[in-house]
Protein backbone atom coordinates (compact mmCIF):
# COMPACT_ATOMS: atom_id res chain seq x y z
CA UNK A 1 0.00 0.00 0.00
CA UNK A 2 1.64 3.23 -1.12
CA UNK A 3 0.93 5.87 1.85
CA UNK A 4 3.36 7.65 3.14
CA UNK A 5 4.34 7.40 6.98
CA UNK A 6 3.83 11.02 7.58
CA UNK A 7 0.29 10.52 5.84
CA UNK A 8 -0.94 7.47 7.83
CA UNK A 9 0.28 9.87 10.90
CA UNK A 10 -1.79 12.78 9.91
CA UNK A 11 -4.91 10.64 9.39
CA UNK A 12 -4.25 8.57 12.69
CA UNK A 13 -4.44 12.27 14.49
CA UNK A 14 -7.54 13.86 12.39
CA UNK A 15 -9.13 10.50 13.75
CA UNK A 16 -8.40 10.83 17.15
CA UNK A 17 -8.79 14.69 17.66
CA UNK A 18 -11.86 14.47 15.50
CA UNK A 19 -10.98 17.42 13.61
CA UNK A 20 -8.68 18.82 10.92
CA UNK A 21 -8.44 21.60 12.59
CA UNK A 22 -7.32 20.42 16.01
CA UNK A 23 -4.73 17.87 14.18
CA UNK A 24 -3.36 20.82 12.73
CA UNK A 25 -2.58 22.19 15.93
CA UNK A 26 -1.12 18.88 17.32
CA UNK A 27 0.87 18.02 14.27
CA UNK A 28 2.17 21.78 13.82
CA UNK A 29 1.05 21.57 10.60
CA UNK A 30 -1.64 24.34 8.60
CA UNK A 31 -5.33 23.21 8.39
CA UNK A 32 -4.40 22.78 4.34
CA UNK A 33 -1.06 20.30 4.53
CA UNK A 34 -3.62 18.12 6.69
CA UNK A 35 -6.43 18.04 4.03
CA UNK A 36 -3.24 17.23 1.53
CA UNK A 37 -2.26 14.65 3.03
CA UNK A 38 -5.75 12.82 3.55
CA UNK A 39 -6.81 13.88 -0.02
CA UNK A 40 -3.04 11.68 -0.98
CA UNK A 41 -4.87 9.17 1.46
CA UNK A 42 -8.40 9.22 -0.29
CA UNK A 43 -6.76 8.67 -3.76
CA UNK A 44 -5.35 5.28 -2.79
CA UNK A 45 -8.00 4.18 -0.84
CA UNK A 46 -10.86 6.18 -1.66
CA UNK A 47 -13.09 8.47 0.68
CA UNK A 48 -12.53 7.48 4.32
CA UNK A 49 -14.28 10.64 6.10
CA UNK A 50 -17.81 11.58 5.93
CA UNK A 51 -18.10 15.43 6.19
CA UNK A 52 -20.54 17.06 7.39
CA UNK A 53 -19.92 21.04 8.35
CA UNK A 54 -16.76 20.55 11.36
CA UNK A 55 -17.73 17.30 11.87
CA UNK A 56 -16.62 14.13 10.61
CA UNK A 57 -17.31 10.93 10.59
CA UNK A 58 -14.93 7.80 9.72
CA UNK A 59 -16.30 5.57 6.78
CA UNK A 60 -15.57 1.70 6.79
CA UNK A 61 -12.39 2.26 4.21
CA UNK A 62 -11.17 4.42 6.87
CA UNK A 63 -11.86 2.32 9.64
CA UNK A 64 -9.83 -0.47 8.05
CA UNK A 65 -7.19 2.15 7.11
CA UNK A 66 -7.22 3.11 11.02
CA UNK A 67 -6.60 -0.23 12.18
CA UNK A 68 -4.08 -0.82 9.43
CA UNK A 69 -2.18 2.05 10.53
CA UNK A 70 -2.27 0.73 14.35
CA UNK A 71 -0.94 -2.52 13.68
CA UNK A 72 1.78 -1.17 12.07
CA UNK A 73 2.22 1.15 15.30
CA UNK A 74 2.02 -1.61 17.39
CA UNK A 75 4.43 -3.93 15.34
CA UNK A 76 6.59 -1.20 15.25
CA UNK A 77 7.18 -0.86 18.62
CA UNK A 78 7.50 -4.53 19.56
CA UNK A 79 10.57 -4.59 17.05
CA UNK A 80 12.16 -1.74 18.54
CA UNK A 81 11.57 -3.31 22.23
CA UNK A 82 12.56 -6.67 20.69
CA UNK A 83 16.11 -5.78 19.16
CA UNK A 84 16.88 -2.49 21.92
CA UNK A 85 19.44 -2.57 24.50
CA UNK A 86 18.57 -2.23 27.35
CA UNK A 87 18.47 1.42 28.20
CA UNK A 88 16.75 1.17 31.48
CA UNK A 89 18.61 4.94 32.37
CA UNK A 90 19.22 6.26 29.50
CA UNK A 91 17.07 8.10 26.65
CA UNK A 92 14.36 10.00 26.51
CA UNK A 93 10.63 9.77 28.19
CA UNK A 94 7.75 11.65 27.59
CA UNK A 95 4.97 11.92 30.54
CA UNK A 96 2.20 13.77 31.55
CA UNK A 97 0.47 13.79 35.02
CA UNK A 98 -2.15 15.83 36.44
CA UNK A 99 -0.53 19.33 38.10
CA UNK A 100 -1.37 17.93 41.97
CA UNK A 101 0.50 14.73 42.00
CA UNK A 102 2.85 15.86 39.23
CA UNK A 103 4.60 18.29 41.55
CA UNK A 104 6.00 15.57 43.49
CA UNK A 105 6.21 13.59 40.65
CA UNK A 106 8.61 16.28 38.89
CA UNK A 107 10.51 16.55 41.84
CA UNK A 108 11.44 12.94 41.92
CA UNK A 109 11.94 12.66 38.50
CA UNK A 110 14.48 15.40 38.20
CA UNK A 111 15.95 13.48 41.33
CA UNK A 112 16.33 10.22 39.40
CA UNK A 113 17.86 12.96 36.43
CA UNK A 114 20.51 13.60 38.36
CA UNK A 115 21.29 10.06 39.63
CA UNK A 116 21.45 9.36 35.84
CA UNK A 117 22.63 12.11 33.68
CA UNK A 118 21.33 9.96 30.91
CA UNK A 119 18.32 10.42 30.97
CA UNK A 120 16.11 13.35 29.32
CA UNK A 121 12.47 13.74 31.16
CA UNK A 122 9.57 15.28 29.08
CA UNK A 123 7.09 16.24 31.69
CA UNK A 124 3.20 18.08 31.27
CA UNK A 125 1.13 18.82 33.75
CA UNK A 126 -2.55 18.48 31.97
CA UNK A 127 -6.16 17.40 33.02
CA UNK A 128 -7.31 13.70 32.98
CA UNK A 129 -8.85 13.55 29.55
CA UNK A 130 -5.56 15.48 28.32
CA UNK A 131 -3.79 12.97 29.45
CA UNK A 132 -5.48 10.09 27.84
CA UNK A 133 -6.05 11.95 24.46
CA UNK A 134 -1.80 12.28 24.44
CA UNK A 135 -1.31 8.53 25.58
CA UNK A 136 -3.42 7.53 22.93
CA UNK A 137 -2.07 9.82 20.35
CA UNK A 138 1.44 8.43 21.27
CA UNK A 139 2.25 11.80 22.12
CA UNK A 140 3.41 10.73 25.71
CA UNK A 141 4.44 7.29 26.61
CA UNK A 142 2.97 7.22 30.11
CA UNK A 143 0.31 8.89 32.01
CA UNK A 144 -0.98 9.36 35.33
CA UNK A 145 -4.65 10.30 35.93
CA UNK A 146 -7.07 10.11 38.63
CA UNK A 147 -10.09 7.71 37.40
CA UNK A 148 -10.24 4.70 35.56
CA UNK A 149 -10.48 4.72 31.77
CA UNK A 150 -12.93 2.78 29.46
CA UNK A 151 -10.91 2.49 26.32
CA UNK A 152 -9.28 -0.71 25.24
CA UNK A 153 -6.13 1.22 23.83
CA UNK A 154 -4.71 1.83 27.11
CA UNK A 155 -2.99 -0.49 29.76
CA UNK A 156 -4.35 0.94 33.18
CA UNK A 157 -2.20 -0.10 36.32
CA UNK A 158 -3.14 1.50 39.50
CA UNK A 159 -0.19 3.16 41.54
CA UNK A 160 -1.61 4.78 44.60
CA UNK A 161 -4.43 7.09 46.12
CA UNK A 162 -4.17 11.06 46.67
CA UNK A 163 -6.14 12.80 49.32
CA UNK A 164 -8.43 15.28 48.75
CA UNK A 165 -8.33 18.23 51.38
CA UNK A 166 -10.75 21.31 51.94
CA UNK A 167 -8.78 24.07 52.25
CA UNK A 168 -9.86 27.51 53.98
CA UNK A 169 -7.90 30.47 55.23
CA UNK A 170 -6.16 30.47 58.42
CA UNK A 171 -8.21 33.12 59.45
CA UNK A 172 -11.36 31.87 59.11
CA UNK A 173 -13.42 29.12 60.90
CA UNK A 174 -15.69 26.79 58.86
CA UNK A 175 -18.59 25.12 61.80
CA UNK A 176 -21.00 24.68 59.23
CA UNK A 177 -22.00 24.11 55.78
CA UNK A 178 -23.31 27.68 55.70
CA UNK A 179 -20.15 29.15 56.24
CA UNK A 180 -18.29 27.66 53.52
CA UNK A 181 -21.34 28.98 51.31
CA UNK A 182 -21.02 32.65 52.43
CA UNK A 183 -17.03 32.31 52.15
CA UNK A 184 -17.51 31.12 48.66
CA UNK A 185 -15.60 28.90 46.22
CA UNK A 186 -12.24 29.19 44.62
CA UNK A 187 -12.82 27.30 40.88
CA UNK A 188 -9.89 25.48 39.13
CA UNK A 189 -10.28 23.50 36.14
CA UNK A 190 -10.63 19.70 38.29
CA UNK A 191 -12.59 22.16 41.42
CA UNK A 192 -16.34 21.06 40.32
CA UNK A 193 -15.58 17.30 39.86
CA UNK A 194 -13.26 17.10 43.26
CA UNK A 195 -15.78 19.50 45.28
CA UNK A 196 -18.47 17.16 44.08
CA UNK A 197 -16.76 14.06 45.17
CA UNK A 198 -15.51 16.00 48.61
CA UNK A 199 -18.38 17.77 49.85
CA UNK A 200 -21.03 15.62 48.48
CA UNK A 201 -19.52 12.86 51.28
CA UNK A 202 -18.81 15.55 54.11
CA UNK A 203 -21.86 17.64 54.12
CA UNK A 204 -25.45 16.18 53.64
CA UNK A 205 -26.31 20.08 52.64
CA UNK A 206 -24.66 19.73 49.92
CA UNK A 207 -26.64 20.17 46.27
CA UNK A 208 -23.88 21.00 43.48
CA UNK A 209 -21.25 23.05 43.43
CA UNK A 210 -23.36 25.73 40.97
CA UNK A 211 -24.75 26.62 44.21
CA UNK A 212 -21.86 28.22 45.91
CA UNK A 213 -20.56 31.49 45.22
CA UNK A 214 -17.73 31.41 42.82
CA UNK A 215 -15.41 33.95 44.00
CA UNK A 216 -12.60 32.62 41.50
CA UNK A 217 -10.87 30.66 39.12
CA UNK A 218 -6.99 30.12 38.30
CA UNK A 219 -6.00 27.00 36.05
CA UNK A 220 -2.31 27.24 37.62
CA UNK A 221 -1.63 24.60 39.91
CA UNK A 222 0.75 26.88 42.01
CA UNK A 223 -1.49 30.22 42.09
CA UNK A 224 -5.42 28.57 43.07
CA UNK A 225 -4.11 28.84 47.06
CA UNK A 226 -3.30 32.66 46.26
CA UNK A 227 -6.79 33.99 47.13
CA UNK A 228 -8.13 31.06 49.50
CA UNK A 229 -4.60 32.49 51.48
CA UNK A 230 -5.96 36.46 51.12
CA UNK A 231 -8.99 35.03 52.82
CA UNK A 232 -11.48 35.00 49.32
CA UNK A 233 -12.35 31.83 49.38
CA UNK A 234 -12.32 27.97 49.99
CA UNK A 235 -11.02 24.93 47.44
CA UNK A 236 -10.42 21.43 46.61
CA UNK A 237 -7.43 20.26 46.46
CA UNK A 238 -5.02 17.27 46.57
CA UNK A 239 -2.84 16.94 49.68
CA UNK A 240 0.64 17.25 47.07
CA UNK A 241 -0.98 20.53 46.00
CA UNK A 242 -1.36 22.05 49.14
CA UNK A 243 1.79 21.06 50.35
CA UNK A 244 3.64 22.60 47.46
CA UNK A 245 2.27 26.12 48.10
CA UNK A 246 4.42 29.08 49.58
CA UNK A 247 2.72 30.27 52.69
CA UNK A 248 1.46 27.26 54.57
CA UNK A 249 0.66 29.55 57.88
CA UNK A 250 -1.76 31.00 55.66
CA UNK A 251 -3.95 28.82 55.19
CA UNK A 252 -5.54 25.79 57.25
CA UNK A 253 -7.02 21.88 56.16
CA UNK A 254 -10.27 21.78 57.35
CA UNK A 255 -10.66 18.84 59.45
CA UNK A 256 -13.29 16.23 58.18
CA UNK A 257 -15.02 12.66 58.29
CA UNK A 258 -15.31 10.96 56.07
CA UNK A 259 -11.55 11.32 54.64
CA UNK A 260 -11.44 11.25 50.81
CA UNK A 261 -9.33 9.91 48.27
CA UNK A 262 -8.65 9.82 44.55
CA UNK A 263 -6.97 6.79 43.44
CA UNK A 264 -3.96 7.35 40.96
CA UNK A 265 -3.41 5.12 37.91
CA UNK A 266 -0.86 4.71 35.20
CA UNK A 267 -2.00 4.51 31.58
CA UNK A 268 0.15 4.00 28.16
CA UNK A 269 -0.74 2.14 25.53
CA UNK A 270 -1.57 -1.73 25.34
CA UNK A 271 -0.33 -2.73 21.87
CA UNK A 272 3.14 -2.90 22.78
CA UNK A 273 5.26 -3.10 26.42
CA UNK A 274 6.71 -0.12 27.83
CA UNK A 275 10.20 0.75 27.24
CA UNK A 276 12.44 -0.22 30.03
CA UNK A 277 13.00 3.27 30.35
CA UNK A 278 9.56 3.76 31.17
CA UNK A 279 9.43 0.69 33.54
CA UNK A 280 12.24 2.64 35.62
CA UNK A 281 10.41 5.65 35.57
CA UNK A 282 7.24 4.18 36.48
CA UNK A 283 8.99 2.03 39.55
CA UNK A 284 10.08 5.97 40.80
CA UNK A 285 6.68 6.99 40.41
CA UNK A 286 4.87 4.05 42.60
CA UNK A 287 8.25 4.44 45.31
CA UNK A 288 6.69 8.33 45.74
CA UNK A 289 3.11 7.40 45.35
CA UNK A 290 3.52 5.00 48.29
CA UNK A 291 5.51 6.61 50.48
CA UNK A 292 2.84 9.73 50.33
CA UNK A 293 -0.11 6.61 50.93
CA UNK A 294 1.58 5.65 54.20
CA UNK A 295 1.39 9.34 55.66
CA UNK A 296 -2.02 9.59 54.33
CA UNK A 297 -3.59 6.31 55.76
CA UNK A 298 -1.42 7.35 59.03
CA UNK A 299 -3.02 10.78 59.45
CA UNK A 300 -6.74 9.35 58.58
CA UNK A 301 -6.67 6.83 61.78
Amino acid sequence: MNIAPAWLKTFCTVCDSGSFTRAADALGLTQAAVSQHIAHIEHVVGPVFLRRGRKIEIMPSGRALLQYARDVDAASHRLAHAISPDRSHAGTIRIATPGSSGLRIYDALLSLQVRHPDISVHHRFAPTDDIIDAVIGNRVELGIITHMPDDARLRVRKIGIEPLELIVPATVEIKSYKDLCDLGFIDHPDGASMATRLLGQVFREFSGVKQIPCRGFSNQITLILEPVARGLGFTILPRFARKAFRAQDQIAVHDHAPRVFDTLYAISRAEWPLSALSETVLDEIHRVIADQDKTSVNSAL
